[in-house]
C-alpha cells in the first residue's frame, strides 16, 4: 500500500536534535559570552517485531515519530488496515504506567486496526523509543499531552478524517486519557481499560486493603501528615539528584515471580510480576519489566501535588470504562465513571477478570464493546 506524504520512512536511527540553528555561528564567540550548547538526543528505533504478540497479517504497520507541544519527540507503531479505502477513523493508544508500546498498547491498537480503524500505540515522553531526559520520569501535564500530539499526528495523516478521532488509557493511562479528553475538544470518544488515576494513587496510596488472597476491602486514604512525610522524603532525594541531572533512580522494585513472591505478597502485586517480568509479558525497554528498572526518585513530586481530572465534570466526550470484576484497581475506573459530566457514557465490567488480565488476555478483554464504542461515536 502506498503511503501518503504525512508517514516518513524512519531509519534505525533517529538523531533528536536540539542543536540550534545558529549553532555554526557560536564558533567565534568568545568564551565568556552567554552561550549553552544544549546536548543532543539520539535515540534508536528497533525495526524488527519485538512485540509480546504475533505480528497480524491483516494490517500494514511502520514506525513513525511526532512530536508533542514541549518538544519532545514520541515513537509509535502505525498500524493500519490492509487495503483501507477513503479516509477512516483513528485511535491513539497508550499504557500501561511504565510499559512500552510492544505491550498491552500495541495489542490493543493492532486488533483495533484489525476491525478497521488505523491506530497508533506510543511510548510517552522519557520513556521506551521516545525522547526525553531524564529517563523513566513521568508528568501528569507532559504525559497528557502526549495523547494530544498523538492526536495531532493522526489528524495529519491523508487517511484519516481528523473529525473522528479517538483515545484508549490502558492502566495509568486510562486517567490521562480522561484528563486529555476533558482539556481536547478534537477527542469525539475516550474508552480506558483496567485504569489507574496516577495522581490519586501517589497522593493518598492504595485506598484497599493489600490482601494476599485478592478480597480488596476499601481502606481510608493516607493523611495528609503521611503525604508531608513523603514529601519531605522526595524533596531530601533532590538535593543528590540535582548533581546527577535529576537521573537518579529510586530502588529498583521489580519482583522476581520464582524468587520474590511469597504468601503474604498481595494478589495484585504478584499478578504484575507475573506479567512483565515473565515471557507472558516482558519486554527489555519496559521500566516495569527490567530487573534493575524503576523510576526516577523525585518523580512523584508533581503526581501528588497536581492531581488529575479536577474538571472532570465538565467532559462532554462520549466515554467508555472498563474495568475487570476483581480488579484490586476497580474504585478508579467505578470513581472515575461517577465523576465524568459526560450525558454518554458507560462503565462495563468484564466478569471474572483481575487487573493485568486486561493488558494481554484476549479472551478477557472485550475487543468487541471498544469496537462498537469507537464505531458507534467516530462516524
Amino acid at each position: 500500500m502506498m503511503l501518503k506524504k504525512a508517514i516518513r520512512p524512519i531509519s534505525a536511527a533517529v538523531l533528536l536534535a536540539a542543536t540550534l540553528a545558529a549553532a555554526t555561528a557560536f564558533a567565534a564567540i568568545p568564551e565568556n559570552a552567554a552561550t549553552v550548547l544544549v546536548p543532543e538526543q539520539t535515540i534508536q528505533l528497533e525495526q524488527k517485531w519485538d512485540k509480546i504478540f504475533p505480528k497480524s497479517d491483516k494490517v500494514d504497520h511502520c514506525k513513525v515519530t511526532f512530536k508533542n507541544r514541549y518538544g519532545f519527540t514520541l515513537a509509535g507503531d502505525l498500524y493500519m488496515p490492509k487495503h483501507l479505502q477513503g479516509k477512516l477513523a483513528a485511535i491513539a493508544v497508550s499504557g500501561p504506567f511504565g510499559a512500552v508500546k510492544e505491550q498491552s498498547s500495541g495489542l490493543y491498537a493492532q486488533t483495533l486496526a484489525e476491525r478497521g480503524f488505523v491506530t497508533i500505540a506510543f511510548d510517552p515522553s522519557f520513556t521506551g523509543e521516545s525522547s526525553g531526559n531524564p529517563r523513566n520520569t513521568a508528568s501528569p501535564d507532559i504525559n497528557t499531552e502526549d495523547f494530544s500530539a498523538a492526536v495531532d499526528y493522526l489528524g495529519s495523516l491523508d487517511m484519516v478524517d481528523r473529525n473522528k478521532i479517538g483515545i484508549l488509557g490502558i492502566c495509568g493511562w486510562g486517567g490521562f486519557a480522561l484528563n486529555d479528553a476533558i482539556q481536547d475538544t478534537r477527542v469525539k470518544a475516550v474508552a480506558t481499560s483496567t485504569m489507574y488515576n496516577m495522581t490519586r494513587v501517589m497522593a493518598n496510596g492504595y485506598e484497599i486493603k493489600m490482601d494476599p488472597q485478592g478480597k480488596y476491602d476499601r481502606t481510608a486514604p493516607q493523611t495528609a501528615e503521611t503525604r508531608y512525610q513523603i514529601k519531605e522524603q522526595l524533596n531530601t532525594n533532590r538535593w543528590e539528584s540535582s548533581k546527577h541531572d535529576y537521573t537518579t533512580l529510586a530502588p529498583a522494585n521489580n519482583l522476581d515471580p520464582q524468587k520474590d513472591i511469597t504468601s503474604k505478597t498481595p494478589k495484585f502485586i504478584a499478578e504484575y510480576a507475573q506479567f512483565y517480568r515473565t515471557n507472558r509479558g516482558y519486554h527489555p525497554r519496559s521500566i516495569n519489566s527490567n530487573p534493575n528498572g524503576s523510576w526516577t526518585n523525585t518523580m512523584p513530586l508533581s503526581f501528588i501535588n497536581m492531581p488529575i481530572m479536577e474538571y472532570a465534570k465538565e467532559m462532554r466526550t462520549p466515554a467508555l470504562i472498563v474495568v475487570g470484576e476483581k480488579a484490586h484497581s476497580r474504585y478508579f475506573s467505578e470513581d472515575a465513571y461517577k465523576a465524568i459530566g459526560s450525558k454518554d457514557k458507560e462503565l462495563y465490567i468484564v466478569p471474572g477478570a483481575n487487573h493485568t488480565d486486561l493488558y494481554d488476555n484476549t479472551q478477557k478483554i472485550p475487543f468487541d464493546i471498544f469496537e462498537q464504542f469507537f464505531k458507534k461515536h467516530l462516524k
